[in-house]
């Protein structure tokens, strides 16, 4: 209860303050990250209690369900936010910070019906967080200005984050986790995954404004569709996983994500609706991939050490996304990759197909670790249920 109004009322404080101080004030580029910080820290806390209690009090068989509906709650509220961003292009883009606001009105819900369980009472790893997020910060600022001083510093302090972990008492993630072979796999799968999980819209609002003369209102108006299919096989995800297997559903879905993007590659002279809909297709391997994904990797640890995985899960995710639209996002404004495409494009739409087929390349890559990951560890394709759980 403690953590997610932690959570809930960072998301607020920093929603108010977002839009109060860039509309009654002179808009100011700091004030958005310093709001942007806390929204996300609030989203964070938030979303990673929802996934904590589902792993600790579900049955097996249940975690996947409700795995696929956090998916796919968190696909619904992307497709608010496109749709809301092509709308309010046109208005005042600081409104946006008004809607995740919103969610301070269910709080009094969730105190009523979560858990009432206190924790262990052990200190949060201030220190170890510190160091992680700034080498994780360096490392970023180098892919983006390619400032080697930022290399250097990475390095560094990795170097020291993998000291400290070794030697503190209660690291919030201890060697023993990258010694877990079934765990260190399957995480290094999911960074493959979502390493291309946000360039599909700064992509297509690029695609739609040089090859097709479109307003940002008008790309969100066939982007929220992806979304919304993205929402449905999201809250499919944990059926259709029961019936098939952990296995077979987490690649099929790294299957459409790899025909998605393929398809955009092909069809990007084809009109913005034939791209549209192969994001569609994308977007549903998206929907479908994290609910066996994340029920894969938090089966490889102990019930007790879930708030960690959970944690790392959500951490994984964050950074190789933040660093994957990094790397995209500047292919695409240097125009490095135009010239000539396999798929026959040319000129700036080759340019837009190559980073598509980019962006193939890493989701094929995904399907050859989970090939080797399961041939070494030997995993079942079936959803163990724990009867002593409830």
């Amino acid at each position: 209860k403690k953590l997610v109004t932690i959570g809930l009322t960072s998301l607020f404080i920093g929603s108010v303050f977002g839009f109060v101080a860039n509309s009654c004030f002179e808009p100011n580029l700091w004030t958005v990250i310093a709001a942007r910080i806390m929204q996300t820290t609030g989203e964070q806390v938030a979303g990673s209690s929802f996934l904590v209690i589902a792993t600790k009090y579900l049955r097996n068989d249940l975690k996947v369900i409700f795995f696929g509906l956090f998916t796919a709650s968190y696909q619904l509220s992307a497709c608010i936010g496109v749709f809301s961003a092509g709308l309010l292009s046109s208005i005042a883009w600081q409104y946006l910070f008004l809607i995740p606001a919103l969610t301070i009105l269910i709080l009094p819900a969730l105190l009523h019906y979560l858990p009432t369980k206190n924790g262990n009472g052990k200190k949060i790893d201030v220190v170890g967080f510190t160091v992680f997020g700034f080498a994780v910060a360096s490392l970023t600022l180098f892919i983006s200005y390619r400032n080697l001083l930022m290399l250097i510093s990475a390095i560094i302090l990795f170097i020291i984050f993998g000291i400290y972990i070794s030697k503190a008492k209660e690291p919030f993630v201890t060697p023993a986790f990258f010694k877990n072979i079934r765990w260190l796999s399957g995480i290094i799968l999911m960074g493959i995954i979502y390493f291309t999980n946000y360039c599909i819209s700064p992509l297509f609002n690029r695609v739609g404004k040089t090859l097709y003369n479109m307003t940002t209102s008008q790309v969100a108006s066939y982007l929220v569709w992806a979304f919304i299919v993205a929402a449905i096989f999201g809250s499919c995800s944990g059926l259709i996983i029961s019936r098939i297997g952990r296995k077979t559903g987490l690649l099929l879905a790294i299957l459409f994500i790899l025909c998605g993007w393929i398809g955009i590659a092909v069809l990007i002279n084809s009109g913005f609706l034939a791209i549209a809909l192969c994001a569609c297709i994308y977007y549903a391997g998206c929907g479908m991939v994290y609910s066996p994904l994340a029920s894969t990797i938090l089966s490889s640890l102990p019930v007790e050490e879930s708030g960690r995985g959970c944690g790392m899960n959500d951490l994984v995710i964050s950074v190789s996304a933040s660093v994957g639209v990094v790397i995209f996002d500047g292919i695409l404004d240097k125009n490095m990759l135009s010239g000539n495409s396999i798929t026959g494009a040319s000129g700036i739409s080759s340019g837009f197909a190559n980073i598509s087929l980019m962006c193939a390349a890493v989701a094929l890559l995904g399907i050859i670790v989970f090939t080797f990951r399961n041939f070494i560890t030997k995993e079942s394709n079936a959803i163990e249920v724990n009867e002593d759980q409830e």
